[in-house]
């Protein structure tokens, strides 16, 4: 942003700029994305609008920044469901769905907009989203860690591993659902329900393995 809005004024011209916007490139797409129509639609002069943003990118950044946040407020629901149950342990089973669904929930929160900026806006030059990716990771390693078998001996690195390829592969599977049209298929949700677990009770296993427990339903005792 070129200036920072700050009087009330200045605050609802920009809150104009970016809203219209918004609605302009989730009909338009990046590549019909222009300054002129923003201001038309944002009933400002584009001379205003040139004011606060130097350039169409640095609109789509602010865009950018708004739906993420919007994603987090989408994916915090299941999560703030769970806390408010009496602090008892929620199974895995039902963890995993709760994050599932609130996955699906903050890539459902205005889909064509998302579709362009993940497939079209170009990343700016100083484009960096570091406190989204390190609240967006830490839901990930707190459930890699909720399904991890006790007495591993990880110092964290492997549960931070594992968050890490767990995102990628929950991401790449619902931004090709979203593609697709597909994120509110029960099918979709399922199938993602059961990836997932498939993954976590993988880990506890081998944790049970490393830690020198048997696995889960197998005797521990010696044969005779």
């Amino acid at each position: 942003m070129r200036k920072a809005p700050r009087q009330q004024r200045s605050r609802v011209t920009v809150d104009a700029i970016v809203e219209a916007a918004t609605r302009v490139l989730a009909r338009r797409g990046w590549a019909r994305f222009t300054t002129n129509e923003i201001a038309a639609v944002a009933g400002v002069s584009v001379g205003s609008l040139y004011q606060y943003f130097p350039d169409k990118l640095a609109i789509a950044e602010a865009i950018r920044e708004r739906h993420l946040h919007e994603v987090l407020a989408a994916l915090s629901g299941p999560q703030e469901k769970e806390e408010d149950e009496g602090g008892e342990a929620v199974a895995l089973d039902r963890r995993v769905e709760r994050f599932v669904d609130g996955v699906i929930a903050a890539h459902s929160v205005d889909q064509a907009l998302h579709r362009v900026l993940v497939d079209e806006v170009p990343l700016a030059a100083r484009s960096s989203y570091p406190e989204f990716e390190a609240e967006y990771q830490r839901r990930y390693r707190a459930l890699v860690a909720s399904g991890t078998a006790t007495g591993e001996g990880d110092d964290g690195t492997e549960d931070e591993a594992a968050a890490r390829m767990l995102s990628s592969a929950v991401e790449g599977v619902v931004h090709a659902a979203a593609r697709r049209g597909d994120l509110g298929s029960s099918v979709l949700r399922s199938e993602l329900v059961r990836l997932v677990l498939a993954y976590l009770r993988d880990r506890r296993q081998a944790g049970r393995g490393r830690a020198g427990n048997p696995p889960a339903g197998v005797d521990s005792a010696p044969c005779p």
